[in-house]
């Protein structure tokens, strides 16, 4: 049986398709057999594949565009933050009233976990400290994680439980921050929050699945169909969880798992020959290893070439010596592994690319697609290293939005540094393929605010007018090739996903405006009307 004689379980016709594909071209119409698209064209063409049990969706002249695929996010962590208290975009006194509330709720061995703060919405923007929570919770211990992941606000109580006081030593890349005679402050920065997170009872089973299925509720109703999960505790026991959940068809989203160095990464590289790619019709894959070079420029961890300016004399917290993240990627490449480094400041993303650099000069790849995750803040002569190299940077266009006035407060502004963050069109004219993501919980999953940003670079409120460092846009075509074919690239996997083509995988979205005409300021508002994954509607818009 030809294409053409192939009838189609469903058509969506009268619309405007943006395919994505080599030539962005764009089509009125597509059908669906099974999971695969089977033609894609005018309403004519596609016509032909109709018969007496198609479903045609009339699509009214709305946009189709792929399903889209975030480059980066947290899939547990969207879940679970959606079940605590959320911090986020709050004001300090909403959040400490909210602790106020949720400790009197608890029972004796509880603790009031939530998410989101940012020092630098507040004013003054400074550190919180302990004595603020302790006026609303002095005796229910309390962690609140910052909006970046990489710093935590805990109370008295926590660091009683935890024993950290003032001769408590900083551990190696992490930070306990200290007032007079080195007392901590209550805020403790990347691994220096295990100090206290240790002691956080763990999610209950029936809560890690409940999470898993709600964060998919959330990103299917963006029309999100695929992403890579960056999340660098991922167990073995988080991976039979994932795989369980496929098994009995409740999971559905495409995921991409990076994996953490130890006990999982371990596990894979010990039996290189189970399968791991593809699994469950091609939704789940276990391909990439995740490491982490430095904490985030919001929690002052970053690791930087030089001082950030507002904290004379401070560089950021390495994670890795040389030598030590140069093993690290050998043995990925030994078992056969993609690389994803974690790296905002420049001085970790050098360090990242000496390291692959090294690696592959001793064992090639000619497809090896490493990645550096963020690659937030480059050094300019470190752009075209990318593409000479084949690394992948990995950026979250959405922290343009977030973090502008930040980023000029660690790096001074008018700083020359300034001109490296967020360089896309520096990165794509030097050659390089730019996958998308939002690094959800930390920001909102909507990927039409990423969308927008990468388009204007200006937060939702339009600030700064023109945009920041406007000269590094993104065209629209280009943003949403970063969350589409360029993303189905990061994860090898833009032969089957990522385009509107016949014969990939029927990955699609409606959504309720022209996304490459509409005015630039609605970009942002765009939303999903049906979200459609492998042939199936998983999400329709009430």
């Amino acid at each position: 049986m030809n294409s053409e004689e192939v009838i189609a379980d469903s058509v969506f016709r009268n619309g405007r398709v943006y395919t994505v594909d080599a030539d962005f071209s764009v089509a009125s119409a597509l059908a669906i057999r099974g999971d695969r698209f089977v033609c894609v064209g005018s309403d004519e063409n596609v016509g032909r594949h109709i018969g007496g049990r198609t479903e045609v969706v009339d699509l009214q002249g709305r946009t189709v565009l792929p399903g889209l695929i975030n480059s980066h996010l947290h899939f547990l962590g969207i879940g679970l933050s959606l079940m605590q208290l959320d911090a986020s975009f709050k004001p300090k006194q909403d959040i400490l009233n909210d602790v106020a509330d949720a400790s009197r709720g608890c029972m004796p061995g509880e603790w009031v976990k939530g998410w989101g703060w940012s020092q630098v919405r507040w004013d003054p923007a400074v550190f919180p400290t302990r004595q603020e929570l302790d006026s609303v919770s002095p005796d229910v211990p309390v962690i609140l994680y910052r909006v970046c992941g990489h710093a935590a606000w805990v109370n008295s109580r926590a660091l009683d439980l935890a024993g950290v006081t003032a001769d408590t030593p900083d551990p190696p890349g992490g930070e306990i921050i200290r007032e007079g005679r080195g007392i901590p402050t209550g805020v403790l920065i990347d691994t220096a929050m295990n100090l206290v997170s240790r002691l956080v009872p763990d999610p209950a089973e029936r809560e890690k699945v409940e999470a898993l299925l709600e964060a998919q509720r959330h990103l299917l109703s963006f029309g999100t169909t695929g992403a890579r999960d960056a999340d660098a505790g991922c167990t073995l026991e988080a991976v039979e969880r994932m795989k369980k959940l496929y098994g009995s068809g409740d999971l559905k989203l495409r995921i991409y798992q990076m994996c953490s160095p130890g006990e999982t990464t371990e596990h894979f590289y010990r039996v290189p020959g189970q399968e791991r790619i593809g699994l469950f019709d091609n939704r789940y894959s276990i391909r990439s290893v995740k490491l982490m070079g430095d904490g985030s420029l919001g929690g002052g961890s970053a690791w930087l070439l030089s001082d950030y300016s507002d904290r004379p004399g401070h560089h950021g917290n390495p994670r890795y010596a040389d030598d030590e993240l140069y093993g690290l990627v050998k043995e990925a490449r030994r078992a056969g592994f993609q690389v994803n480094t974690h790296a905002i400041g420049d001085a970790a993303v050098r360090q990242a690319l000496d390291a692959y650099e090294r690696v592959l000069s001793e064992m090639p790849d000619p497809d090896h697609r490493y990645c550096i995750e963020h690659a937030e803040v480059v050094a300019k002569e470190d752009i075209p290293r990318f593409a000479r190299l084949g690394v992948v940077p990995s950026v979250q266009a959405i922290f343009t939005s977030s973090d502008w006035s930040m980023a000029e407060s660690r790096l001074g502004k008018g700083s020359e540094r300034l001109g490296g963050v967020n360089a896309f069109r520096r990165f794509i004219e030097s050659g390089s393929i730019l996958p998308n993501g939002t690094d959800s919980p930390v920001e909102p999953v909507n990927p039409y605010h990423s969308l927008y940003a990468a388009v204007t670079r200006s937060d939702l409120a339009g600030q700064p007018p023109g945009g920041w460092h406007p000269d590094e846009r993104m065209t629209r075509e280009e943003a949403l090739r970063s969350h589409t074919i360029w993303a189905a690239y990061a994860q090898f996997e833009e032969d089957s996903t990522g385009s509107i083509e016949a014969g990939k995988l029927a990955d699609l979205v409606v959504i309720d405006r022209d996304y490459m005409n509409c005015p630039e300021d609605e970009i942002k508002d765009i939303q999903a009307l049906r979200t459609v994954l492998g042939g199936e509607t998983l999400y329709v818009r009430k």
